[in-house]
């Protein structure tokens, strides 16, 4: 991820979903997330608010792990912690719905169509093979 920081959800998600690129990162949230929220709602009916705390590790838990050693980066919830939280449910939603994985490809090939025209801006220019200076 760039310096630049991000100013709308619109402009996180799609970082979001590359940094969930694989499929098992995307199981463990979904688990995580559905524990939580399968506790918080526990927590409520059984008017326990200590369940909470459970919910946030069941979670976050699965989540932080799934970056550390499956994607091998940085949960974008230490940085974007509100927009996280709510990608977190846009991606759950999508999972549900069997359309998180076509989204991932959508997103992905965007990066690398964008990437491609950044190297073919900076790359030298050439004329018949030799550089061009």
């Amino acid at each position: 991820m760039s310096d630049k920081r991000i100013e709308t959800f619109d402009e996180f998600w799609p970082f979001y979903v590359r940094e969930h690129s694989k499929k098992a990162t995307r199981i463990m949230h979904f688990v995580g997330t559905t524990a939580a929220a399968g506790t918080a709602v526990a927590a409520l009916v059984l008017r326990r608010p200590s369940l909470v705390l459970l919910g946030l590790a069941l979670g976050y838990g699965p989540a932080w792990i799934s970056h550390f050693f499956i994607e091998k980066n940085r949960p974008a919830s230490f940085k974007y912690p509100l927009w996280s939280f709510q990608a977190d449910w846009v991606m759950w939603s999508k999972i549900i719905a069997g359309t998180m994985d076509a989204e991932v490809e959508r997103v992905m090939a965007e990066q690398a169509a964008a990437q491609k025209v950044t190297e073919e801006r900076t790359a030298p220019a050439t004329t018949n093979g030799a550089t061009v200076h």
